[in-house]
């Protein structure tokens, strides 16, 4: 049975389960001559939590070990020179097998033991999936058929419902929180790695970045340079620009939006500045690298400045026009939610309108503008396809913004391309960037926690 269908089959289950819980509560409620203890729907959320969840559990289950149960078998049923291969080559003959049960033409010739292993791990998926079924299915009808047997009017069906509700939003968020300590594990890790093999000084301080190592001795760059200084100088230099394009232009027209403009302009406004969010970031590159770049060059030429095809100044005007929607609408929001009562009682003193925005509504609206920038700020140091396209990949360490620069995310993403060994430098040192942007970003959230935490004050 594939994957969906039996889906689809345990969802149907649920909910029949959910309707026939409710019938059978009403039932016994009205025999008994008793009110329930709970409402119907909770007696229904009961069944169909029991027909489901065990069903799931199987289910999870499956998805996870099965691949490595049917390896581990196809293996032992593999000759015992194949079984003794290093793992790297016995990952890429179980590869073969896989792609010959599929159908797809491998990279050596088929032989016997080959044609049987993919026999085998066919027969081995076509066996999971009908014991999945069936366990699944097994599962979801007993827990259906016990969850029945235990309605009653006296069962507090609400008080388990929403217990276990509980229990499943706090397993949400261990997932969540689990999820989080792997990926900064895992960059760790792998960072740790990376400074046995290069000091951790002249990556943060080193002045030059080259991180293309040789295969001989005697080649040029045999060593590779892994100063780190051009990259982070160059993605503070394009994120600089494009908050000083975004902030100001944000800010101002939140500020219009919620305090002078009509409630009809408002209504066209928003939605139109909104719509720069939904833009794919590829077609901001095109717009960078066709039209703002060679605009900027051409300008720079009548004004007698060298201003290059591929420069940092293109780069972050384009990404400040693609962030003003996450400075204006997050300000807009905070802003117009600030109490009418401040406003009118700072007029009434006799403060005029701007005076009344600038030294109220500001203020009072400071916590969230400060996110709204601090997402802003986020957004433009994770950019890589404007950067790519528009200010190039050449790590010059220069605070000109007519030159072409790059930045850490557009290394990370230029040194995993293609099929990496983690066993270099050069692939390692994607995971040291991507550690240090991590201690960023959070040194950022943190700055950012402290400013709200000063400013922030209580209205009634």
């Amino acid at each position: 049975m594939q994957l969906i269908a039996l889906v689809a089959t345990l969802l149907l289950l649920s909910a029949v389960g959910f309707h026939l819980g409710r019938r059978r509560a009403a039932a016994r409620s009205a025999a008994a001559d008793r009110r329930p203890h709970s409402l119907p729907v909770y007696y229904g959320s009961y069944v169909a939590l029991w027909s489901g969840l065990p069903a799931l559990v199987v289910l999870l289950g499956w998805l996870a070990f099965e691949p490595l149960v049917v390896r581990s078998l196809v293996v032992d049923s593999l000759p015992l020179v194949a079984r003794e291969l290093p793992p790297e080559r016995l990952g890429l003959l179980m590869n073969d097998v896989r792609n010959l049960a599929a159908g797809v033409v491998t990279s050596r010739d088929v032989d016997p033991e080959m044609a049987a292993a993919a026999e085998t791990y066919l027969r081995l998926k076509r066996l999971g999936a009908v014991a999945v079924a069936v366990l699944s299915l097994a599962a979801a009808i007993g827990g259906l058929g016990l969850a029945l047997r235990r309605v009653r009017p006296d069962l507090r069906a609400r008080n388990a419902v929403e217990r276990l509700v509980e229990r499943l939003l706090i397993g949400a968020s261990t997932i969540a929180i689990f999820t989080t300590v792997g990926i900064v594990l895992s960059l760790l890790f792998e960072s740790i790695r990376f400074f046995n093999a290069v000091p951790i000084h002249h990556f943060l301080f080193g002045l030059e970045w080259s991180p293309q190592t040789a295969i001989r001795s005697d080649q040029v760059g045999s060593s590779g340079a892994f100063g780190a200084v051009p990259l982070f100088a160059g993605t503070f230099l394009i994120s600089l620009i494009a908050m000083a394009v975004a902030m100001p232009v944000g800010l101002l027209s939140a500020i219009y939006m919620a305090e002078y403009a009509p409630r009809r302009m408002r209504a066209i406004i928003k939605p139109l500045l909104e719509v720069l969010a939904g833009i794919p970031t590829v077609v901001y590159g095109f717009f960078a690298a066709l039209t703002v770049a060679p605009f900027l060059r051409d300008a720079g030429t009548m004004l007698g400045l060298g201003v290059s095809s591929e420069s940092a100044l293109a780069a972050g005007v384009v990404m400040g026009i693609m962030i003003i929607p996450y400075v204006s609408s997050i300000a807009d929001d905070v802003i117009t939610a600030v109490p009418r009562s401040l406003r009118e009682a700072s007029l009434g003193l006799g403060a005029t309108r701007s005076e009344t925005i600038r030294q109220v509504v500001v203020p009072a609206a400071l916590p969230g503008i400060v996110g709204g920038l601090l997402l802003a700020v986020s957004r433009a140091i994770g950019e890589t396809m404007i950067v790519v396209m528009a200010a190039g990949m050449a790590a010059n360490l220069t605070a000109n913004p007519f030159e072409t620069v790059t930045t850490v995310t557009v290394q990370i993403v230029t040194l995993l391309v293609g099929d990496q060994e983690f066993d270099s430098p050069k692939t390692l040192a994607a995971f040291a960037l991507g550690l240090v942007l991590f201690l960023v970003t959070l040194a950022l959230n943190v700055a950012a926690l402290q400013v709200v935490k000063r400013f922030r004050e209580q209205y009634d």
